[in-house]
């Protein structure tokens, strides 16, 4: 499942390119990050994620 929308990503890219595998380990990157903030709002007791959690 992709999380990422590409063509935002492309917008940032500004005269780049990026291949497949490029939006395949940003996917996993998001991925990643996310389930480390989880962890932390759960540790100090939150349901709510926060910026200071990524």
């Amino acid at each position: 499942m992709a999380y990422i929308v590409k063509s935002a990503v492309r917008g940032l890219l500004k005269g780049m390119r990026a291949s497949e595998d490029f939006f395949k380990e940003l996917d996993a990157l998001i991925v990643r990050r996310t389930k480390r903030a989880i962890e932390r709002a759960k540790g100090n007791g939150r349901k709510t994620l926060r910026g200071v959690d990524v």
